[in-house]
């Protein structure tokens, strides 16, 4: 009994020794912890393949932004909407921006004035004519002051008159633009209302940002899936802070359905990318709504199905936006619109930690998607470098 009690308890210590080298201390090449952000595991998972670098259709990109709409800039710019096959661009930067003082000596950013969207309108029919569509945007300084209403609409007429064909109306509105009193303004104030009047007059639409993705406003904890954003840009964190990611949305839709007669196309599909049922029933109730899918092709491509019923049934309501001018990004924009690719990659990781699926959308879906929408909503596009 006690030679089997001298064996019994070497193989203990023998098991406690493999414990301590193979489990408590990793193998070559294994780490025991590692960031969210160095975690990117290689799938074994193998599936047709489909990747698109052109679009299947010519098509007009609606939310795009280009500072520096130079001639030689825009030579280089339109050689790779090419490759891509895009047709049209629409710079909704047309005053670009530029660094103002402000009276406590800190610095922001603010707008160029008109002659710099004149010029800028008038660089792209130079060197690239019909390539380019041009946006105007409105300078908030000094709302408040007498007057200011009068004033932004008089420059409205200006730039429609030098060749802006719609305006771009910034996030800042509803969340960081105050008045001459401090006070923060609403994107439904009713100061705003002759410049949304003098839209649908002029029959060019607004294309407006509002507020920022929802979970900005949630605690920055394990369960909200923007956490790694928030990480590396925590000045976008809004958590506790008015006012709330609901108001500032409402705020919107109250001014489209305030005027009916001006047409709107909500930025970023209305941040509803993740609710497109809550989406589709205001499409439904505001006739002159509209949205776009930039910089939010992750929310689509984890929700194939119901998205694919989604795009089919909205179809003349939604139009071809990506933001960002970082051409391969495309990419996976056209592999998600237009394949049935499974578990692919997107771009950036701050956005999904998800793979993407494809809607494999019907031709004329697609079409409209990509440009037969725009063509009804902006004025001024040529109308012969699309097919009929």
């Amino acid at each position: 009994m006690l030679y089997a009690a001298k064996r019994r308890l070497v193989a203990s210590a023998l098991f406690f020794s493999w414990y301590l080298i193979f489990v408590t201390h990793p193998a070559q090449g294994q780490s025991e912890t590692m960031s969210f952000e160095e975690y990117a595991p290689r799938a074994t998972l193998v599936v047709p393949e489909h990747p698109v670098t052109r679009a299947r259709f010519p098509f007009i990109d609606v939310h795009n932004h280009q500072s520096n709409m130079s001639p030689q800039n825009l030579k280089e710019v339109a050689a790779e909407m090419d490759k891509l096959n895009m047709a049209v661009m629409v710079n909704l930067s047309g005053r670009g921006f530029r660094r103002v003082q402000n009276p406590d000596g800190t610095t922001a950013s603010g707008l160029h004035d008109s002659n710099y969207l004149k010029q800028a309108v008038k660089n792209a029919n130079e060197v690239a004519p019909g390539r380019f569509i041009v946006f105007t945007n409105i300078d908030f300084t000094g709302i408040g002051e007498a007057g200011w209403t009068q004033k932004a609409v008089k420059e409205l007429e200006l730039d429609h008159k030098n060749g802006a064909r719609g305006l771009k109306i910034y996030k800042s509105l509803g969340l960081d633009v105050k008045d001459t009193a401090g006070k923060r303004v609403a994107v439904d104030d009713p100061r705003l209302d002759p410049i949304w009047a003098k839209c649908g007059e002029l029959k060019i639409p607004v294309l407006i940002h509002s507020g920022d993705p929802a979970p900005f406003w949630l605690p920055q904890d394990r369960f909200n899936e923007r956490w790694l954003e928030l990480k590396q840009f925590p000045e976008r964190y809004r958590y506790g802070k008015e006012p709330s990611w609901e108001q500032v949305m409402n705020e919107q839709f109250n001014v489209f359905r305030k005027h009916p007669k001006t047409k709107f196309i909500s930025a970023h599909m209305a941040w509803l990318g993740h609710d497109l049922a809550r989406l589709g029933k205001l499409l439904d109730e505001i006739p002159n709504m509209y949205t776009e899918i930039g910089a939010i092709i992750y929310e689509p491509g984890r929700q194939p199905r119901f998205a694919r019923e989604w795009f089919i049934t909205y179809q003349d309501r939604v139009l071809f936006g990506k933001d960002i001018w970082a051409p391969a990004e495309y990419h996976v924009y056209f592999r998600v619109l237009e394949t049935a690719d499974e578990y692919f990659d997107y771009y950036r990781k701050r956005h999904a930690f998800w793979k993407m699926y494809g809607l494999d959308l019907p031709d004329e879906v697609l079409q409209k998607l990509y440009y037969k929408n725009a063509l009804q909503l902006i004025p001024g596009i040529d109308k012969s470098r699309f097919p009929q």
